[in-house]
């Protein structure tokens, strides 16, 4: 089968398009004919050698833990999948080595969920990582009906889940975001702020008392504002930024595969509930084009390689 391969840490140089032996199926695994894969800036992170030490590479390796696709082999006990189904997941396994960047990957069912009818492989492809992201953050930070959230990075893959699953909890949700984004923002039913100097004052001007949580999915200087605009009391969550923890009474948190909490963000897009942003499409021979878009940080929404 085809996929994109790296054997050596480095840039998108490192990639190469090449045939390599199909997965094997394990008796809590599938095999899926991979649809469309789903892209993220934790690919290339790896791929260029920042993550050693905290997640094994296998090289060579494929990048991508986002996958939609069609079940073509089933393991010894995976009674929740039958061959044919459609399926998503967030295939994180303990290693990166057979990513969903490739004709065909093998799937831990632990990770997996059915893909609701009506909801196409691509933009099943863009939800698991980051919606599963938001959703966590959400859950962690006890958010709830009447509260103003601060999301950073808001018009981004992630946060542009973290909005909208705010908004479905009751909150009124403040964004950050450039200000070609506010519009988008807006749509998602957010009220839009630049960041960058002076971030407080504007969050402050909206929300005079402050803010009951943060959310922060952007990192880098987002999280200096929080002891301006943040309620006593109020909750810190940040999946870039140690500081939420160690500074201010918050937690840092990484994503963790689950498939009954992907499974509900599949019910809220079929249902109409949870809106899905797909920057751009790549065929799977264009893939290496397709990173160095997402590596340019610009992206509004996710990008998918398709088969």
């Amino acid at each position: 089968m085809k996929a994109l391969t790296y054997a050596a840490f480095g840039g998108s140089d490192r990639f190469t398009l090449t045939d390599v032996d199909d997965p094997h199926v394990g008796p809590d695994t599938i095999v899926v004919r991979v649809e469309a894969a789903g892209l993220n800036p934790v690919d290339y992170k790896i791929r260029e050698g920042y993550l050693q030490g905290l997640i094994d590479t296998h090289l060579p390796a494929t990048p991508g833990w986002d996958v939609a696709g069609v079940v073509e082999k089933v393991g010894l006990d995976t009674p929740e999948f039958a061959v044919g189904d459609r399926v998503f997941a967030y295939a994180r396994a303990d290693v990166v080595r057979g990513g969903s960047v490739a004709e065909k990957m093998a799937v831990p069912v632990r990770t997996a969920a059915h893909i609701p009818d009506g909801v196409d492989a691509t933009t099943a492809a863009a939800v698991p990582l980051a919606g599963l992201t938001a959703l966590q953050a959400v859950d962690r930070s006890g958010l709830g009906d009447g509260d103003v959230v601060l999301v950073h990075g808001a018009a981004g893959g992630v946060g542009s889940f973290g909005v909208q699953l705010a908004k479905l909890r009751g909150a009124r949700v403040i964004g950050t975001a450039s200000e070609r984004n506010h519009d988008y923002l807006r749509s998602l039913g957010a009220e839009p702020v630049t960041y960058g100097d002076g971030l407080a004052e504007r969050v402050r001007e909206l929300a005079p008392e402050g803010v009951d949580v943060v959310l922060d999915f952007a990192g880098g200087a987002s999280l200096d504002s929080t002891p301006t605009v943040l309620r006593d009391g109020g909750s810190v969550i940040s999946i870039a930024d140690g500081r939420a923890a160690t500074e201010f009474g918050g937690q840092s948190m990484w994503v963790r595969p689950d498939a009954a909490q992907l499974a509900e963000l599949g019910r809220l897009v079929a249902a109409g509930d949870l809106r899905v942003e797909v920057a751009a499409t790549y065929p799977l021979d264009d893939a290496v084009a397709a990173y160095r878009s997402l590596e340019q940080g610009h992206t509004r929404g996710k990008i998918v390689v398709t088969a």
